[in-house]
């Protein structure tokens, strides 16, 4: 006689729960409830997460699964799933998976008929974005642009042409180095930088790209991850200088001998649309020698 058939457990819940970026009161009930119902949460950073939890009384267990061992995590992750189990994702901050770990996971859980639901929430792209004062009928995440300079460089130079509302994210003791860097193959285009947002200190600076940098650049120290909504390109208007074109209208200027550095920057930020204090410090840049060589 056949032994009766073993019946196969249908598949537990991948929940990707976003969580509040900073106000703790953005928490949703609805993650509040899915959190405190699932047997097991895969967090980014379990000790940062263990704070979040106990604040609203959650004793859920946790696991890590952060961008160094996610792949790793990921066949105990499905074993758990497939065991009819359900299974909460979450990251130190705003939504999983969008500029933080979680993508391979919901990958492999789509990929395997497992159900992925959405728990939405805070996500600091789409906060931005929706207060920046700029176009949000189309827009591009870009998230933090590639580290390597010429990754980078290619990045932005394919960005230029996007008429799209850009978001950007980058760290703090970068963002300046960042706009400027932007200037250069974008030109001077509106912008926000939204800083600390739904905290104590949360900053927003709106205007040119030139004026984020000089705020941003006075400040002794810039705190909190940034992020950054950049204009898309004009499609009415005629293209921005870049930095190149800026370089070379200032050693021209330069090169008559008739300019000190204060008139070469104002002439030069009234004509390419850049801040005074912007040009003068490329001004002084570009009138010291190169280096010699050793």
């Amino acid at each position: 006689m056949d032994k009766p058939a073993v019946p196969v457990p249908s598949p537990g819940t991948l929940y990707v729960v976003a969580t509040p970026i900073g106000h703790l009161e953005d928490m949703t009930l609805r993650a509040l409830r899915i959190l405190k119902a699932v047997p097991l949460i895969a967090a980014e950073d379990t000790r940062h997460s263990r704070r979040l939890l106990d604040h609203f009384e959650i004793r859920t267990r946790l696991v890590s699964c952060h961008e160094h061992n996610e792949k790793s995590q990921i066949p105990m992750l499905m074993g758990h799933l497939s065991s009819g189990k359900d299974l909460a994702l979450i990251s130190d901050a705003g939504t999983p998976a969008i500029s933080d770990p979680g993508f391979p996971l919901v990958q492999a859980a789509a990929d395997a008929g497992i159900p992925v639901i959405p728990i939405p929430g805070a996500s600091a792209a789409i906060a931005a974005i929706s207060v920046s004062g700029l176009p949000t009928d189309r827009f591009s995440f870009i998230g933090f642009a590639a580290k390597k300079a010429g990754k980078r460089a290619d990045l932005l130079r394919r960005l230029s042409v996007e008429t799209g509302t850009l978001i950007f994210y980058e760290s703090p003791h970068r963002i300046v180095d960042f706009i400027r860097e932007l200037i250069g193959h974008f030109g001077n285009r509106r912008c926000m930088v939204a800083r600390e947002m739904t905290k104590t200190y949360e900053t927003y600076i709106r205007g040119t790209l030139s004026h984020a940098a000089d705020v941003l650049s006075e400040r002794p120290s810039v705190k909190g991850e940034c992020t950054l909504i950049v204009a898309g390109a004009s499609t009415n208007e005629t293209p921005a200088a870049t930095q190149v074109d800026i370089d070379e209208a200032i050693r021209r200027l330069m090169a008559t001998g008739n300019h000190s550095p204060a008139q070469v920057a104002k002439k030069i930020s009234r004509d390419c649309g850049i801040s005074r204090k912007t040009a003068y410090a490329r001004a002084i840049h570009l009138k010291q020698p190169p280096p010699e060589k050793t």
